[in-house]
């Protein structure tokens, strides 16, 4: 029986996004916000984690205005692994349960300065939000998912994961970390209900710019990009969410990202060739 549920799932795709009891991390806005709207929009019980209490109440304020769904906000700082231990117990408690899926969105962008200048200070910031966020998220709730025998994990990383565009190591590593965990975790979790999906946008338009540790030059580079090339969050939000649906491990939702993965896995020498003058030409602040 449970080889054909698996290959009925197959056809059909499981509908782990209909009706979820959802955890989504860096609720507060941005993709995290629709994410959690779009849950809502599906019948979904959404926590709305932030480390901003204001936006987490914002967003369960306009999933109120849906009435399709139900959010709660949750203060959550992902890059303090006891306060997502927390975020677990807060989740089985308001839930009476496990969630059914858990969205490690939660990041920030560091940006405009080549390694030797970037200081460790933001490489521990960048990696303690982007990479260790989501390290907490995928230990702390994959037992319980697991031992549910259901359910599914989304991952927000990058294309600069794979990129590994000039003068945003930190961004870069995060991204690539989680991608490779991603990665690991579908294999390791293949065939046992619980799925598993990794987000691999370019440019979103979110306030990701405004709100990060990025350099004024490469700030203002960075949001024309997102103007003339970036997708809604809500648009990226419901393509993955199906994506997920469906089964798929790896969302790459723009042509450009698609361009770029092919590039530089046919072409590896050209293509950091072609890095590096890219970075010589990009703002210097």
């Amino acid at each position: 029986m449970f080889g054909i549920d698996m290959l009925l799932n197959a056809f059909r795709g499981d509908r782990r996004c209909t009706d979820a009891k959802a955890v989504v991390t860096g609720a507060g806005s941005g993709i995290g916000r629709s994410f959690a709207l779009e849950l809502a929009r599906r019948g979904g019980e959404v926590i709305c984690a932030d480390i901003d209490s204001d936006r987490a109440d914002e967003t369960v304020a306009l999933i109120e205005e849906l009435r399709t769904g139900k959010g709660h906000a949750v203060v959550c700082d992902v890059s303090d692994r006891t306060a997502v231990e927390q975020l677990a117990k807060q989740a089985a408690s308001v839930f009476g349960g496990p969630p059914t899926l858990v969205i490690n969105n939660a990041g920030v962008g560091v940006g405009g300065k080549p390694v030797g200048a970037i200081g460790f200070e933001d490489w521990d910031w960048a990696l303690g939000i982007n990479l260790w966020g989501v390290v907490y998220g995928c230990e702390v709730f994959t037992p319980i998912l697991r031992e549910a025998g259901r359910g599914g994990i989304i991952n927000v990383a990058s294309a600069a994961g794979f990129a590994a565009a000039p003068s945003m190591a930190p961004y870069n590593v995060s991204k690539a970390g989680v991608m490779s965990l991603s990665e690991t975790l579908a294999a390791e979790l293949a065939g046992t209900g619980v799925a598993v999906t990794v987000l691999c946008p370019t440019f979103v338009k979110t306030n990701v710019f405004q709100d990060g540790r990025i350099t004024p030059g490469s700030m203002n580079l960075s949001q024309q990009l997102a103007r003339w090339t970036g997708l809604s969050p809500e648009n990226v939000a419901a393509r993955t969410l199906d994506a997920h649906d469906s089964g798929r491990l790896y969302v790459v939702p723009q042509i450009d990202a698609t361009v770029i993965w092919h590039l530089k896995r046919h072409f590896p020498g050209l293509y950091v060739r072609g890095a590096g003058l890219l970075g010589r030409v990009l703002p210097k602040d």
